[in-house]
């Protein structure tokens, strides 16, 4: 068996860890590009949002490099990405592919059938062993994310410019390295030095803003074109209103975590302009957008691939949120057609018109 599982950000590193720590061989796909994309488009649903397709580019560039099985999130409620791995793997099928698919179900809906498909996947691997294994992966990911929100406060702050991305790419170096959960403490460590490391010069003004929306489309760079590193670059310090470890928390640990974003206090702020939950994160989206007004930020950015439902109705919603707390917010879609020089000209206009804002409201006070 040869695992493979589609790219979102930097997941892979915590999955191929707790995989590996389980003796299960891994395949991990080439980094999204737009060869892998233009696959996806070719054999693709038109009408399927960009995911689907960058997925089964995923899985068609991993069957080259000899995987067989396909380890797939599923869901449940109205987002169409509850059945993506079914319908991916009907089209590898169809295309020649021999793929085994093992779909990983919520587990408060699906927890006899998701322990049944773990035990298949890592074999004879002791039920402790695995549970370890998990923890190794969930650490990584906790790893991951915290080197990720410093590099959000570096970049607009760095005195030498790309001086933030390289310490991160080290960084991240750093925590891949590392093939047992007892090496993991020290090697963050010597991560977070590297940060540290950085020139910044701290009082420099930077504007603050929210990304929400679609978890893939917030976390996987190809396809938000690396609105991160192009937003740190204009002088603003973002936050994701996802990050890995804290869906991992929320959704496969059932909350275990404490002293996490919890999208229980999220959806309680959502409840105002949304009452009812409509898929996906459309939910969180609206209530992470009153959360961030709340905070002070400076303005907010929904992001979505196109068709996407639950986005779209959260779409709808945002511009009476903006309107009664006074939090600018935008919307960019993204799918197979988006260009860098249009998404770089809209965040260009978007942070003039924030910077402004803020010079004049500082003005007046």
């Amino acid at each position: 068996m040869k695992v493979v599982y589609p790219h979102m950000g930097h997941m892979w590193i915590c999955i191929k860890a707790m995989l590996e720590y389980l003796n299960v061989e891994v395949v991990v796909p080439p980094p999204s590009s737009k060869k892998t994309l233009l696959l996806g488009v070719k054999h693709a649903p038109e009408f399927a949002c960009m995911p689907l397709k960058l997925n089964l580019g995923n899985f068609m560039e991993a069957a080259e490099l000899g995987a067989d099985t396909i380890v797939m999130a599923g869901g449940c409620g109205p987002c169409r990405f509850g059945y993506y791995a079914h319908v991916e793997h009907a089209i590898l099928r169809d295309l020649g592919y021999r793929y085994q698919l093992v779909v990983l179900e919520p587990p408060q809906k699906h927890i006899g059938e998701l322990l049944g498909k773990i035990k298949h996947i890592t074999g004879h691997q002791s039920w402790r062993r695995v549970i370890n294994g998990i923890r190794f992966g969930y650490r990584k990911a906790e790893a991951v994310d915290k080197l990720e929100r410093m590099s959000h406060y570096c970049r607009p702050r760095e005195i030498q410019a790309g001086a933030t991305d390289l310490a991160l790419q080290n960084a991240l170096r750093e925590i891949i390295a590392v093939n047992v959960p007892e090496k993991l403490p020290a090697a963050l460590n010597r991560a977070v030095e590297m940060m540290n490391a950085v020139p910044l010069d701290k009082h420099r003004p930077v504007l603050r803003i929210g990304l929400v929306g679609e978890i893939y489309t917030l976390l996987e760079p190809f396809t938000n074109l690396d609105i991160e590193r192009k937003l740190g670059n204009l002088g603003v310090e973002v936050d994701r209103s996802i990050y890995l470890s804290e869906w991992i928390n929320e959704h496969l640990f059932m909350g275990l975590v404490k002293n996490m974003r919890s999208s229980h206090l999220v959806r309680q702020k959502a409840v105002k302009y949304l009452g009812h939950f409509v898929g996906g994160h459309g939910m969180e989206t609206v209530g992470n957008t009153v959360l961030y007004a709340e905070e002070g930020y400076d303005g907010v950015i929904q992001l979505l691939p196109f068709t996407c439902m639950p986005e779209i109705v959260a779409q709808s919603i945002l511009p009476r949120v903006s309107a009664e707390l006074g939090i600018p917010a935008m919307t960019l879609i993204v799918d197979e057609q988006s260009g860098e020089a249009g998404l770089v000209t809209r965040l260009e206009a978007f942070v003039d018109l924030l910077a402004r804002k803020k010079q004049n409201g500082e003005v007046l006070a």
